[in-house]
C-alpha cells in the first residue's frame, strides 16, 4: 500500500515497531537526478512484505489465538468440533478436511471486516483528527480493559448463543457455516482485541493488509479447533490460566489506550527519553508490576492484600510498558525543522539560494517514525542536513484542502514521501520509503 502507518495497536499486541507498507508500494526507494538509490537491498514491494505485511499478520494470529484462549471461546472448542462431524469423521483426511471448512468460514466471516475497514480508511483517518474523538476510543479500550480485569463480562443471551451452535449441522458445508456462526458467538470475547485491529486496519487505509491482518486473527482464533478436529489433540483443561490471558489482554488494552492518548496530547510523552537509563527504570517497573501479580494474582481471590497487589501490579505493568515504547520511539536527535509552511520556506530557500528538504509525514506513518529515529538523528545526517531548509509537512489528516492540495503540487502519492530540491528550485531527490542513514547521506550530499 502506499501509506503506512506505525500500528500502534500492534503496540496493541506485543507492541510491534514497524513501518508497514502495504503491499501495494512499488518500486526503488529513493531517485536522485533520474537513477534510483536503494536503501538496504530489495525494492520497495519486497521490503514491504519482509517488514510491514508479516508483523501484522503475525501480530493478529497471536491475538486470535490469544482470544481462543480466553473463557467464552476455549470451553467451546470440544464441543464444537464435535456438531460439525469431525470427531466422527471415517478418516484423518476427513477430519482435516472438515476442520478446515470450519477454519474457512471463521475467515469468511471477519476478512470482510478488514476490507471495510481498509476502505473507508480515509474518512477514519479525518475523524481521527479530533482530540475528542480519540479520548473517546481510547475510553473504549480501558472499558474493554476493564473488562478482561474481571470488572464485568460481555456475553450474548445463552439462548441465543445455544440456538447459533446449532446452525450448520454435519458436514463441510455445515463445517463452513458453523464456523460463520461461531464469529458470532465469540464476539464478546473477540471484541476487544478485535477492535484494536480494526481501528489499526482503517489507519493504514488499505484494504489488502485488512484483509491479511483479519484472515491472520482469524485463523489464530480458529487453531485450536482446527487442531482438536483435525488430530484429535487434547487440549489442556480450562483453569486459572485463563484468566491469567484475560488479564494480559487487558494490560496490552490500556497500553494502546495511553499510545492513542499519548498521540493526541504530546505532554503524555514529553517526559519519556530514549536513553538507557530511562528505558531500563521502564522495563524495571513493568517487571515489578508483572512481579506483584499483574498477570497471575486475580481481582476475584480473597484478601484486600492480593487485589491491592493486582491493582499496583496493573498500574505499574501499564506504566511502565508504555513508557518504554514511548521512549524506545523517540529519536535521540533530530534535524532542525523550520517551524513554516511550505511555501514561505521555498520563498526562503530561494532568496538565501539554499536547497530545500520536505519530509512529507503522518502521526499514522510507520515508516516515518523509522526515518525520525534511524536516518534523520543520525550524526552526519543531521549534520549535512544543516545547509537545507527542512520543512516536515504533517499529511496526517489528508482530507485537510491545504494538505491535499500540497501533497498534489509536489506529486506525493503516498507516505513517507522526502523531497529534496536544489538551490535553484529544481527536485533532486525523491524518496517514498524508508531508506537508511548511509544512502540517504549519499542522496543530499550530491544536491547543491
Amino acid at each position: 500500500m502506499t501509506r503506512l502507518r506505525w500500528t500502534p495497536f500492534f503496540i496493541v499486541l506485543l507492541v510491534i515497531s514497524a513501518w508497514t507498507l502495504g503491499a501495494e508500494a512499488s518500486g526503488n526507494v529513493c531517485t536522485v537526478a533520474g537513477e534510483a538509490t536503494g536503501g538496504g537491498g530489495g525494492d520497495a514491494f519486497t521490503r514491504a512484505l519482509q517488514k510491514g505485511p508479516l508483523y501484522a499478520a503475525l501480530a493478529a494470529l497471536l491475538g486470535g489465538l490469544l482470544v481462543s484462549l480466553t473463557p467464552c471461546v476455549y470451553p467451546m472448542i470440544a464441543v464444537t468440533v464435535s456438531v460439525f462431524g469431525a470427531k466422527e469423521a471415517r478418516s484423518r483426511a476427513q477430519g482435516v478436511l472438515l476442520s478446515l471448512a470450519f477454519v474457512l468460514g471463521i475467515v469468511a466471516m471477519f476478512v470482510p471486516l478488514g476490507l471495510a475497514a481498509g476502505l473507508t480508511g480515509g474518512m477514519f483517518g479525518a475523524v481521527l483528527q479530533s482530540k475528542w474523538v480519540i479520548v473517546v476510543i481510547s475510553g473504549l479500550f480501558l472499558a474493554m480493559a476493564a473488562s478482561m480485569f474481571g470488572a464485568f463480562e460481555f456475553t450474548l443471551p445463552s439462548s441465543l448463543t445455544n440456538k447459533l451452535a446449532t446452525v450448520g449441522g454435519i458436514g463441510y458445508k455445515g463445517a463452513f457455516v458453523l464456523g460463520l456462526v461461531c464469529g458470532v458467538i465469540a464476539a464478546p470475547c473477540t471484541g476487544p482485541v478485535l477492535t484494536g485491529i480494526l481501528t489499526w486496519i482503517a489507519k493504514t487505509q488499505s484494504a489488502g493488509l485488512g484483509a491479511l491482518a483479519m484472515a491472520a486473527f482469524a485463523l489464530g482464533l480458529g487453531a485450536p479447533f482446527f487442531l482438536v478436529g483435525a488430530f484429535a489433540v487434547q487440549l489442556p483443561k480450562s483453569g486459572r490460566w485463563m484468566v491469567h490471558v484475560k488479564s494480559l489482554l487487558g494490560i496490552v488494552l490500556v497500553v494502546v489506550a495511553f499510545w492513542f492518548l499519548g498521540s493526541a496530547f504530546p505532554i503524555l510523552t514529553k517526559l519519556t527519553q530514549p536513553n538507557t537509563t530511562f528505558l531500563a527504570v521502564a522495563a524495571g517497573a513493568a517487571l515489578v508490576g508483572l512481579a506483584l501479580g499483574a498477570v497471575h494474582r486475580s481481582f476475584d481471590e480473597p484478601g484486600a492484600g492480593v487485589k491491592a497487589r493486582k491493582g499496583i501490579g496493573i498500574a505499574l505493568t501499564c506504566l511502565g510498558s508504555f513508557a518504554f515504547i514511548a521512549g524506545f520511539s523517540k529519536p535521540s536527535r533530530t534535524l532542525a525543522w523550520e517551524k513554516t509552511t511550505v511555501a514561505e520556506a521555498r520563498a526562503k530557500a530561494t532568496t538565501e539560494k539554499r536547497p530545500l528538504l520536505l519530509d512529507f509525514t503522518a502521526a499514522w506513518c510507520g515508516a516515518c517514525k523509522e526515518l525520525d529515529k534511524h536516518t534523520f538523528s543520525e550524526e552526519g545526517v543531521a549534520r549535512e542536513a544543516g545547509r537545507f531548509v527542512a520543512v516536515k509537512v504533517d499529511a496526517t489528516d489528508d482530507e485537510d484542502p491545504v494538505v491535499a492540495a500540497t501533497m498534489k503540487e509536489h506529486k506525493v502519492v503516498g507516505l513517507p514521501t522526502v523531497l529534496v530540491y536544489d538551490s535553484r528550485g529544481s527536485e533532486a531527490v525523491r524518496c517514498t520509503d524508508f531508506v537508511a542513514a548511509a544512502p540517504f547521506l549519499d542522496a543530499i550530499k550530491s544536491v547543491n
